[in-house]
């Protein structure tokens, strides 16, 4: 029985969602493609009419959630003082399986494919393109070096408050990082 094509771009959705939620939360090695096919609700068949490898669907997902179908990043229209409002904040921290994928996955990134590096480095690119565009300063440098350190100060932050059991100083983490961007 043939598949339709809208049937087809649904399953690969359904793959790209199910790998980038349990990917977050688990890890890129840590996930098989039997566990994302599972959570998928498809085959592991189903897997290679899409993707190659997982080498594959690991640099598919970044892309998949780190860029929209036209190219563009899904958090375009956010400046960069609403951005570090949303980004740090309990419920950001909370949500693993559909949080941020740098604050998740950003010590594995480096191990993983050139492709992936590529599309990480793409999207780095172009967030700091966006963020400067809202960042204060007086110069298009000094904008530039004030979204660079804001939002990396903001991905560190999150990787600190997740790493602690201890529930005030989490939020102490992210609540300081947000104050600092006021001096």
């Amino acid at each position: 029985m043939k598949i339709s094509r809208d049937h087809l771009a649904d399953n690969r959705r359904r793959i790209l969602d199910a790998a980038a939620q349990l990917m977050r939360e688990e890890g890129c090695e840590t996930v098989s493609i039997a566990d994302v096919t599972k959570a998928a609700g498809l085959t592991h068949g189903a897997f290679y009419n899409h993707f190659k490898s997982k080498d594959d669907l690991i640099a598919k997902v970044f892309e998949h959630v780190l860029f929209l179908q036209d190219g563009t990043s899904p958090f375009a229209d956010l400046d960069l003082q609403t951005f570090g409002q949303r980004y740090l904040s309990k419920q950001q921290r909370d949500d693993r399986r559909h949080g941020c994928m740098f604050s998740a996955l950003g010590s594995e990134i480096s191990r993983t494919s050139p492709e992936t590096v590529a599309v990480t480095t793409r999207a780095v690119k172009a967030q700091i393109e966006r963020f400067s565009q809202t960042a204060p300063g007086n110069s298009e440098e000094e904008r530039r070096r004030v979204a660079i350190a804001r939002w990396s100060a903001m991905i560190g932050a999150m990787i600190l408050a997740r790493a602690v059991d201890d529930e005030a100083l989490s939020e102490e983490l992210l609540a300081q990082t947000l104050a600092s961007f006021e001096s």
